[in-house]
């Protein structure tokens, strides 16, 4: 396997862990100033660092619907995972699966050791077996480049911040002029928070793809099956209701194709590069496959 560490990857992933350490603190700050105890600024942050930390992936499967199975359930599945794993030197993570029409796949969790890799039902019935080897490849090389995490975190901040957004909005029409409605700063705040988090995710997302298509590439040294697959994912996703689409359009930023619905916010922070730019990419490091 010609595995080639990716130090783009890796100096961006450290670049985001710092802009998001940064948006932390501005928020914190904001939260002071309101005159929220630091005691229990002290709580918010433990309670979060932890949440995310042990709980940032178990969200993300919760929010797709994905289920962990076991060996018996999808033995041929299981044995294409340990296949790679063993030839790329990652430890075995668990399986989960979607039901839901929209073909797909993703992975996520805090470290190798602790990964979870994803498909959809669709995916498996619409891919061939090699080509299904090169999307398992494309999510372990994620777990391999450890870019996971961050984006689990990243998206985890991006989620509580929409949230914290929308909610405070209620409390800052609620408060009374004469008070001069401090929780509007909390608002911006919030605001300020989720876009940044989510440029960051969409910088970093783009990125990431390449560099899993790379791993790929390297891992099953065909990347044609990937090349194909792509092609086959992008085109049976313009076939899928809407409606279907808006079910799990929470997670593009995990999954190997975005699934867009056409009437969100999402389209305008694409986390993915282009399919055309993907497969010129690939097209390249095909030919670096073939020099001896």
């Amino acid at each position: 396997m010609r595995w080639k560490r990716d130090i783009g990857l890796s100096v961006r992933m450290l670049g985001t862990i710092f802009l998001l350490f940064l948006v932390y603190l501005i928020f914190l700050a904001v939260l002071l100033a309101l005159g929220v105890g630091i005691e229990w600024l002290i709580l918010l942050v433990c309670g979060m660092t932890f949440f995310q930390y042990f709980y940032s992936d178990k969200l993300v499967l919760w929010s797709t619907g994905a289920h962990i199975v076991e060996h018996d359930e999808y033995p041929e599945l299981y044995q294409t995972v340990e296949r790679l794993c063993a030839g790329s030197e990652i430890p075995m993570p668990r399986i989960a699966v979607m039901q839901t029409p929209v073909p797909n796949a993703f992975a996520t969790g805090r470290s190798p050791r602790h990964a979870v890799v994803a498909v959809t039902d669709s995916l498996l019935r619409l891919l061939s077996k090699t080509e299904l080897e090169a999307v398992l490849a494309h999510e372990l090389s994620h777990v391999k480049n450890r870019d996971v995490l961050v984006l689990t975190i990243a998206s985890f901040i991006s989620m509580v911040a929409f949230m914290l957004m929308r909610s405070w909005f209620f409390v800052a029409l609620g408060g009374s002029r004469r008070e001069g409605n401090p929780w509007i700063l909390v608002i911006i705040a919030s605001v300020v928070v989720w876009v940044v988090s989510t440029l960051l995710i969409r910088t970093l997302s783009r990125y990431r793809e390449f560099a899993a298509d790379r791993g790929s590439a390297y891992i099953t040294e065909n990347p044609g099956a990937l090349r194909s697959a792509l092609e086959k994912i992008s085109g049976r996703m313009d076939q899928v209701p809407r409606e279907k689409k808006q079910e799990v359009e929470g997670a593009n930023a995990f999954f190997i194709i975005p699934a867009l619905s056409g009437n969100t916010l999402m389209e305008l922070f694409s986390t993915h590069p282009s399919l055309e730019k993907r497969i010129a990419a690939l097209e390249l490091i095909e030919e670096e496959l073939r020099v001896p």
